[in-house]
């Protein structure tokens, strides 16, 4: 019957270890987010960055612009890398609430790293750009600018690490036009360095039949 088809087209088509690798991701992200980015003021570029830009130049709150350009970047995944890769990511997503709140209560666990920038920059980038990285190499997107980069390394063929820089910097070099440059000089670190270990997670050969 055609019902029966839909559904079946609808259904994904998941690996085990792509899973695990969601998750993975997603608990290493809501970890260095929750413990790092929260207390040490460290911002993002991407979709995060243009919420911030956008409430305080137009009042629009992040929580309709989040879901809004959230909803835009998964939907030009979507059409451009296929229905397991929004199953992915809705894993890769759900990994990552889940844990942020289970991290949260213990937070922060180092502090002598949010009472110094450089550190807070350095390891959030870490914990980001891997968290982020291993979700994207096995097939997901934990966010939006995730999805949209992903679409873009497949559109473009442009190394996805120079993708993240050249949006993160658009939102950031934009975000100056409110937050003094000192401010942001941490989170530029952060952005830049967080993108290229994603470019790097992103060469490292899978074993033979994995994507």
């Amino acid at each position: 019957m055609i019902s029966e088809r839909i559904l079946i087209s609808l259904l994904p088509r998941l690996k085990l270890i792509n899973c695990l690798m969601m998750l993975l991701g997603g608990f290493i992200q809501a970890v260095g987010l929750s413990s790092i980015h929260v207390y040490a003021d460290v911002t993002e570029g991407g979709v995060l960055g243009a919420t911030l830009l956008l409430e305080h130049w137009f009042g629009i709150s992040p929580a309709v612009s989040s879901a809004v350009l959230n909803a835009l970047c998964y939907f030009i995944g979507w059409k451009t890398m296929g229905r397991d890769f929004l199953w992915y990511s809705v894993l890769a997503g759900g990994g990552f609430s889940l844990s942020y709140a289970l991290a949260e209560p213990f937070a922060p666990l180092w502090p002598w790293i949010i009472a110094r920038p450089w550190a807070a920059a350095v390891f959030g980038a870490v914990f980001i750009g891997v968290g982020a990285g291993l979700a994207i190499r096995f097939g997901g997107a934990p966010g939006g600018d995730d999805a949209l980069a992903m679409a873009l390394n497949r559109l473009t063929k442009l190394d996805i690490q120079w993708i993240y820089l050249i949006t993160d910097l658009s939102v950031l070099g934009l975000s100056l036009s409110y937050i003094p440059l000192p401010k942001l000089a941490w989170s530029l670190i952060s952005v830049v360095l967080s993108g290229q270990i994603i470019g790097w997670i992103q060469k490292i050969p899978l074993p033979s039949g994995r994507k």
